[in-house]
């Protein structure tokens, strides 16, 4: 390839704007180029501790008020997961993921489906039906019910979107060969 800019004439050539020379001399993708794909940002990592208990709080009350308004488990606990993500985005992947033990986000699942079975099963040991409230021997059963198990599901929406969101941002690590191409190339 010859020296010759690009664009007719208009840009000089350069290691930045030169096509590449052979199929094997591509040009990286940006994040390539010797630094990874987060950077850091001072704007939006303030934003985010700023921010980051508001939108929790905001993720808990929408859990609790669930039964007597609109919202409940599942949107809260979609709430809650995004300060996770938004920790992730602004402090970098990496270190929310070894800050974060894989074992805390089954943890949560886990306690959230161990909270919705006890207590639909509390209820059919009293001798009433699969989350059948009234039966609970104390005032305002259906209320505490409902609300326990709101968070429970909660529980469960908030550790699953997080789960998913760290597996699927391993998926995009660089310098790691993705399946599919591996097997292209064998």
């Amino acid at each position: 390839m010859s020296d010759e800019p690009r664009n007719g004439g208009r840009e000089p050539a350069s290691e930045s704007n030169r096509e590449p020379e052979a199929e094997g001399d591509e040009e990286p993708e940006p994040w390539d180029r010797g630094r990874g794909p987060y950077v850091e940002s001072t704007i939006i990592m303030t934003t985010v501790r700023v921010v980051t208990p508001f939108i929790l709080t905001l993720g808990l009350f929408v859990m609790f008020h669930g039964a007597d308004s609109a919202g409940g488990g599942f949107q809260g606990g979609a709430i809650a997961a995004t300060v996770l993500l938004m920790l992730a985005f602004a402090f970098g992947i990496e270190p929310v993921r070894d800050w974060l033990d894989p074992e805390i986000v089954l943890g949560l699942v886990a306690v959230g489906v161990a909270t919705f079975v006890l207590i639909g099963l509390g209820s059919l040991a009293l001798g009433g039906s699969f989350l059948q409230y009234d039966v609970y021997p104390i005032y305002h059963a259906s209320k505490y019910g409902i609300e326990l198990v709101e968070l429970g599901i909660g529980a469960i929406v908030a550790g699953v979107i997080t789960g998913l969101f760290f597996v699927i941002a391993a998926g995009f690590e660089t310098g790691e060969q993705l399946e599919d191409t591996a097997e292209e190339e064998s």
